[in-house]
């Protein structure tokens, strides 16, 4: 898949950095942050090798409490107007399920949405994303932010996110959705034990011919074998952002992007090393 001279694949992994407009995610190092400082946030992000930014104006932490779309709006508009104006050439995601405020926000300079309930939670969303030809991160959740960690259960986890994709897609594709990105949604109505299945299998996905992103940075499942905290949590990020790429992951989203790109510099050199031996 290749946008505004990005090709995204897993032979060229990208990282999309995180920038949270809002003042209750789980981590966030700009907790109530004004528009100049993640402005200067966003610019380390972009000198440390960040491709695309992701802005988000409403947490989807388990439990965050649901804001209106003028609100949504408020936070992420400024951001997003400004960063474009002083980065035109960085892509520019924006983390929202909402219609309204994708609209206002592909009209204001965003590149791209990025939808945790693929289309669940506004169906309306897949219709404006096709007339605007973006490209569209499709989530897979469980319930919604508000109910997702209150004993999610699956049969097959890897099997039922997998036909939850191949179905999305279908209807995604009739719509005329066809620059799609997906993410299995580790830790959105998935347990601990969930979520490491999906990543010990991630390449099953790449059956769906389409790239896949990684959303693990700094999150329970990291921190919570550890026994430390999301604060803690970098070295056990980045050791989880090697077995992503090694299982065909296309994105890194991340907090820490200096990090995201040593191991992707890292991951390639092992993957040369290997072409090399297998050639002699």
């Amino acid at each position: 898949m290749k946008y505004k001279e990005i090709d995204i694949n897993p032979a060229n992994p990208i990282v999309m950095g995180i920038l949270n407009a809002t003042p209750d995610s789980f981590y966030n190092k700009g907790r109530e942050s004004s528009v100049d400082e993640l402005v200067q946030h966003a610019g380390r992000m972009i000198d440390e090798g960040a491709a695309i930014l992701d802005i988000g104006g409403q947490s989807s932490r388990p439990k965050a409490e649901l804001i209106s779309v003028d609100e949504e709006c408020r936070r992420v508009r400024p951001v997003l107007k400004t960063i474009r104006a002083e980065f035109p050439h960085v892509l520019l995601s924006v983390d929202t399920f909402q219609r309204e405020v994708a609209s206002l926000c592909l009209a204001n300079g965003a590149d791209m949405i990025n939808d945790i309930s693929g289309g669940d939670m506004d169906e309306a969303m897949i219709d404006l994303v096709a007339q605007s030809k973006a490209p569209y991160v499709c989530m897979h959740m469980k319930g919604t932010p508000q109910t997702m960690q209150q004993q999610p259960t699956y049969e097959n986890v890897v099997q039922e996110v997998y036909d939850y994709f191949s179905a999305k897609l279908e209807w995604l594709h009739a719509k005329g959705l066809d620059d799609v990105i997906l993410d299995v949604g580790f830790g959105f109505g998935k347990t601990l034990e969930h979520n490491y299945q999906l990543l010990n299998v991630m390449s099953t996905f790449l059956t769906l011919n389409k790239p896949l992103l990684a959303g693990i940075s700094r999150k329970s499942m990291v921190y919570k074998p550890l026994h430390s905290s999301a604060e803690q949590a970098l070295n056990g990020t980045t050791a989880l952002h090697m077995v992503a790429l090694q299982q065909g992951a296309s994105i890194l989203r991340v907090h820490d992007v200096k990090e995201a790109m040593e191991c992707i510099i890292l991951h390639k050199k092992l993957t040369e090393r290997g072409k090399t031996l297998s050639s002699d």
